[in-house]
C-alpha cells in the first residue's frame, strides 16, 4: 500500500511546547533531575468546589451526548461571567463551548478563512496561532512588536502589514509568550482601525485573570458595540482555575459566526465532555478564592525569577504584565562555542540547557523571535530556585 498523506498532513508541525513537555516527561522517568520550565500549565489544584460539580455530575447520571455546542446551564454562566468581568452583555445563542480555547480558535479559522485570506498575528506569538491558519490554507500575516518597547503591539505596526487580502487580527492579551498587555491607547486605535478597515478581530484573552503590578485587562469587544459585532472573544477555564485537563473553552461573538463553529463542531468533536462542563459552571459561578491565592503565588514567583535572570550577566528580560511566563534574550551567547559546536540560536540554546544543566526551556523560535527562550514560572518556588542557580551556572560557563 503507497502511503500519501495529504498536503496539510505533511505541513503541520507538532506543537512544540507539548514535544518538550514529553521530552521532559520521559527523562524524569528515566530518574533525571528535570527543572521544568516548559509547559504552560498552572501547578496548582483545581478548586475543590469544582472538583465536588465533577463528581457530583457522574453520580448523577450527567454522562451522555449534550448539545454539541455545549449546555445552556454553562452558556448561561459564561454569559454572567463575561458581563461580570467585562463588561459585554451576549445571549447563549452567542456562546459557544468547545474542548479548550485551541479548539475555540481552530473552529473560528475553520468558519471565517479561506485559501488567499490572510491573518495578522503580532509577534512574538503562541505556536499555535500560525499553524491554524496554515492549515486551513490562510496565511499568517507577522506584526512586530519590539522589545525595547516592552513588546507592546500599537496601531502601526498592525497598519504597516495590512493588504487587500488581510481579514482579521488576532489579538492576545496578556500575552503568550512575553506576558505584554496591550496597553489600552493602542487598543483603542486597533479597534478603530479594524473599523476603518472592515477587519474582523479574533481576542485571545486567556490569561485576563493573571495580571500583577496593577495592571487590568481590557476586552476590546468591550469599548464600543462597533467593535463588539465584528469581534469574536475567545477564552477557557483551563489558566484561571487550574483546569488544563478538563478541556473546556468558549468563544462569543456574532451569532451567525457562532452558529458556522458550532455546526463545524458538530461533525468533528460533537460536545465538550459532559461533566467538565458542569465542573465549568461550577468554575465560573462559584467563589474564587483560589484564583486570588494563584494570582499572588503567580506574582511572587515571577518577581523573583525575573530579577534572578537580569542579574545574568548577558541576559536581559522585559518585565512581564501578565501570563506565567518569561521571556529572556539569550543571544549575546550566540556564538559561544560547546564541545567544539557553536550555539547559534535559540533551538540550540535550549538543548544546551537541557543537556547540561537540565533545564526545560522552550526556543523562542517556535514563538517568531529567535534571540529569546520562554521560561514558565508555573511551577513551584522551590524548583524556580534550583533552576535559576542552574541557569546562571549554564551561562557563567558559556561566558568562561
Amino acid at each position: 500500500m503507497i502511503l500519501n498523506l495529504s498536503r496539510r498532513a505533511k505541513g503541520a508541525s507538532p506543537s512544540a511546547t507539548l514535544a518538550i513537555a514529553a521530552i521532559a516527561k520521559r527523562m524524569k522517568a528515566e530518574g533525571i533531575d528535570v527543572v521544568d520550565f516548559g509547559l504552560g500549565e498552572p501547578d496548582f489544584e483545581t478548586p475543590a468546589h469544582v472538583k465536588e460539580a465533577a463528581i457530583t455530575a457522574i453520580r448523577d447520571g450527567f454522562t451522555r451526548y449534550t448539545a454539541a455546542a455545549g449546555i445552556d446551564e454553562l452558556k448561561q454562566a459564561i454569559a454572567t461571567k463575561l458581563k461580570r468581568d467585562n463588561g459585554l452583555s451576549y445571549s447563549p445563542a452567542d456562546i459557544i463551548v468547545s474542548c479548550g480555547s485551541k479548539h475555540s480558535l481552530f473552529n473560528i479559522a475553520e468558519a471565517l478563512f479561506e485559501a488567499g485570506d490572510e491573518v495578522i498575528v503580532p509577534a512574538p506569538y503562541w505556536v499555535t496561532y500560525t499553524e491554524q491558519i496554515r492549515l486551513v490554507d490562510a496565511q499568517p500575516v507577522i506584526a512586530q512588536t519590539r522589545e525595547e518597547d516592552g513588546f507592546h503591539l500599537t496601531r502601526e505596526a498592525v497598519e504597516s502589514v495590512i493588504t487587500p487580502k488581510t481579514k482579521a487580527i488576532l489579538l492576545n492579551s496578556p500575552c503568550n509568550p512575553t506576558g505584554a498587555m496591550i496597553p489600552l491607547e493602542q487598543l483603542r486605535k486597533i479597534a478603530a482601525l479594524a473599523v476603518e478597515r472592515d477587519l474582523l478581530i479574533i481576542s485571545d484573552e486567556a490569561y485576563e485573570s493573571l495580571t500583577y503590578d496593577g495592571h487590568t485587562h481590557v476586552s476590546i469587544a468591550s469599548l464600543d458595540e462597533q467593535i463588539k459585532r465584528r469581534t469574536i472573544v475567545v477564552n477557557t477555564v483551563s489558566k484561571a482555575y487550574a483546569m488544563t485537563g478538563w478541556r473546556i473553552g468558549y468563544a462569543a461573538g456574532p451569532a451567525e459566526i457562532i452558529k458556522a463553529m458550532g455546526a463545524i463542531q458538530s461533525q468533528v468533536t460533537s460536545n465538550p465532555t459532559s461533566i467538565a462542563q458542569k465542573a465549568a459552571v461550577a468554575a465560573l459561578l462559584g467563589p474564587h478564592d483560589d484564583l486570588r491565592t494563584m494570582v499572588v503565588e503567580f506574582d511572587r514567583r515571577r518577581r523573583f525569577l525575573l530579577n534572578r535572570l537580569n542579574t545574568i550577566p548577558g541576559i536581559t528580560c522585559t518585565n512581564p504584565e501578565g501570563a506565567f511566563y518569561l521571556f529572556p534574550n539569550v543571544s549575546s551567547f550566540y556564538g559561544a562555542t560547546v564541545n567544539g559546536r557553536p550555539i547559534s540560536n535559540s533551538a540550540e540554546m535550549a538543548d544546551y540547557l537541557l543537556q547540561s544543566a537540565h533545564v526545560v526551556s522552550v526556543p523562542g523560535s517556535e514563538f517568531g523571535s529567535d534571540a529569546h527562550l520562554r521560561l514558565s514560572y508555573a511551577t513551584s518556588m522551590e524548583t524556580i530556585g534550583v533552576g535559576a542557580e542552574r541557569i546562571e551556572r549554564a551561562f557563567g560557563a558559556l561566558r568562561g
